[in-house]
């Protein structure tokens, strides 16, 4: 422990922590000191509060989030309302959405939907046609036929199959990842990007500020850099508060050749892989697929590149021609293949909207695996209104935690669930860290968000969709695999016994936004 905390990664991070602390005490000690020292600006101060708590009720935010900044703000309206408008009406907050937008308008042309597609899917089920027209329509992404996908049911599966098709690219390779640490994992993979690089590959990476603070030492972008690797950090981490530190890219992709595609939970560090033990046995899942659907991965890339480099992204340069209507495809059609993005700064919650879709589409069963369950309102509802009518709600959460004060925020949800009777089980052997959804072996779902709010309102984020197909009943028979190793929670188990016990989780699902 003693080593770790003398890591210069460590020590950088304390020191950004301790100046952007500093920064927040002086800035609300003068406020207070101010409000104190005169009755009107006190009273000025707390009318701003009341009209923020005003305007935070007409955002489309979460319930819970409203309620949350509302409670904080009128215990202390001194300060509350401004500190509010400081990190919510930031210059900077404006500009990346304008951003956003035009990257969005340049995608647009190279992300048609084919109609029949759609009427395709439709005929299929009740419910996946409407699922699959919101997120061509409204989110911008195709359902695809002419594509394959293949679930990878561990860390290591993922990379014994990303080497090998690294391995093979020819023109360019895309990398995202929240995380990136120097290891056996990412050793290895970045041998073959500098092979590759000099083999005349183009190899783009790109991580996220906060994900990879502790684990990559400053300058190391620089460092892939001279290696010809093009590298860019998302929102680099600055000393200086701002709202937009929150919104971190949680996104896991790859993309070669606009041939092939990865995405899911695994980042390239040797905990996905078990080469390390942090928190005993770490299951974890992906989806490799191939065929038209990669167009949609390859174009979430080049887009969040694109708004960390501030450029139009040259989307003809990479990805490949659509097919022609009636043209053959090269992949076997075996169901039907949808990914999607999610980003904090458009108020479209794609992701929840997506989870939401796979609950209410269910008729049997929906199997969930989550490292962590901090829902809000509508999520509850949806799962527990499941259950009630019958539809056999299953959801796997880790035994063993990864941040301690989650994991009993994510327990504290458990009996309101289990009453209802949803069926919740603890993967026993270790740390649980898919996020996976499958329904009635129709419907499944294999990607980044996971089910708490910074997944779903914070984070850049992806996944793939699934409408029939063996992919899907492999995530189903991954799930019932896992439950081998889970314990179900019993009724009231985890129901704190003490009056200050029960006080404390109500506390930690009020600020649960936060967490």
């Amino acid at each position: 422990m003693l080593k770790r905390l003398l890591k210069p990664t460590f020590v950088r991070a304390l020191v950004y922590a301790l100046l952007i602390a500093a920064q927040l005490t002086l800035m609300a000690h003068t406020l207070w000191a101010t409000s104190k020292a005169s009755v009107y600006i006190a009273g000025v101060l707390s009318l701003v509060s009341l009209f923020v708590v005003l305007y935070i009720v007409r955002t489309r935010d979460s319930p819970s989030t409203k309620l949350m900044w509302s409670i904080l703000i009128l215990l202390v309206p001194a300060f509350g309302g401004f500190m509010y408008l400081f990190f919510g009406l930031q210059p900077a907050k404006r500009m990346l959405r304008r951003r956003m937008r035009r990257i969005d308008d340049a995608a647009r042309p190279f992300l048609g939907q084919v109609e029949s597609t759609l009427v395709s899917v439709d005929g299929m089920r009740a419910g996946f046609g409407r699922q699959a027209a919101y997120l061509a329509r409204t989110a911008g992404y195709p359902v695809y036929a002419a594509s394959s996908a293949e679930y990878l049911a561990s860390g290591e599966a993922t990379f014994e199959r990303l080497k090998i098709e690294l391995l093979a690219a020819e023109r360019y390779i895309f990398l995202e990842y929240f995380i990136i640490e120097a290891g056996r994992m990412w050793d290895a993979i970045l041998a073959i990007l500098e092979a590759k690089v000099a083999a005349g590959v183009e190899v783009y990476v790109m991580y996220d500020g906060i994900g990879c603070l502790l684990t990559l030492p400053a300058g190391y972008d620089r460092r892939l850099e001279r290696a010809g690797i093009h590298c860019s950090v998302f929102n680099p981490v600055k000393a200086v508060p701002s709202a937009l530190q929150n919104n971190r890219d949680h996104r896991k992709i790859v993309v070669i050749d606009g041939l092939v595609a990865f995405t899911g939970g695994v980042n390239l560090a040797d905990e996905y892989i078990n080469a390390i033990d942090r928190f005993g046995h770490w299951k974890d899942a992906a989806i490799v697929i191939r065929g038209d659907a990669v167009r949609s991965l390859a174009t979430m890339f080049l887009s969040m590149w694109s708004l960390q480099t501030r450029g139009i992204p040259e989307y003809a340069a990479f990805l490949p021609k659509p097919r022609q209507p009636g043209e053959a495809p090269e992949e076997p059609v075996d169901g039907f293949v949808q990914p999607y993005a999610d980003n904090p700064i458009d108020d479209e919650y794609v992701g929840e909207a997506v989870y939401l879709g796979a609950v209410n589409a269910a008729s049997r069963y929906v199997y969930i695996t989550t490292p962590y369950l901090v829902v809000d309102y509508t999520m509850t509802t949806a799962l527990t209104l499941a259950a009630k009518s019958g539809v056999d709600v299953r959801i796997v959460t880790p035994r063993h935690w990864d941040k301690w004060i989650v994991h009993k925020a994510t327990r504290s949800y458990y009996d309101e669930l289990v009453s209802a009777g949803v069926k919740v089980y603890e993967y026993v052997d270790g740390f649980m860290h898919a996020k996976t959804f499958v329904s009635d072996d129709a419907i499944a779902v294999v990607g980044t968000t996971n089910l708490d709010y910074r997944s779903l309102y914070l984070h850049f984020e992806c996944g793939v969709v699934l409408y029939g197909g063996r992919a899907v009943t492999d995530v189903r028979d991954d799930f019932i695999r896992i439950l081998e190793r889970c314990d179900l929670v019993a009724p009231g188990e985890y129901r704190p016994s003490t009056v200050v016990g029960r006080v404390f989780l109500q506390a930690l699902r009020l600020m649960a936004p936060l967490l």
